[in-house]
């Protein structure tokens, strides 16, 4: 029981840290994403409708709750192990708002199709 107990404060203490800063990029093609002790870097990405759009994952720390990625509205969930890429790719057919975060919801980014 007290391991579970500091798995959780352990777990707790990694995702309270401050969201990434805010940064945005227009993206088509494929862009890597670094998911690391602050959240996902770029935090924001705006693509135009119908671009190709491959989202490459590298996690680089163990000081972080982004062991994995989860699109929501996607129903997509991939592991991140530490420094290999994962790719994904989007879907950009429909102009909306897609988010992706870490598995907790602690770390939340966006993609904005237009």
């Amino acid at each position: 029981m007290k391991r579970i107990a500091l798995l959780s404060l352990v777990l707790v203490a990694a995702c309270s840290k401050k969201p990434a800063p805010e940064g945005s990029v227009a993206a088509s093609g494929k862009v890597s994403i670094v998911a690391d002790g602050d959240g996902f870097h770029p935090s924001s990405l705006s693509v135009k409708k119908g671009a190709p759009l491959t989202l490459e994952f590298k996690r680089t720390s163990d000081q972080t709750c982004a062991t994995a990625v989860v699109f929501p509205d996607l129903k997509i969930e991939k592991n991140l192990p530490l420094n290999e890429a994962v790719a994904v790719e989007i879907p950009t057919d429909a102009a909306r708002t897609l988010t992706f975060q870490c598995g907790m919801g602690m770390y939340q980014s966006k993609i904005v199709v237009q």
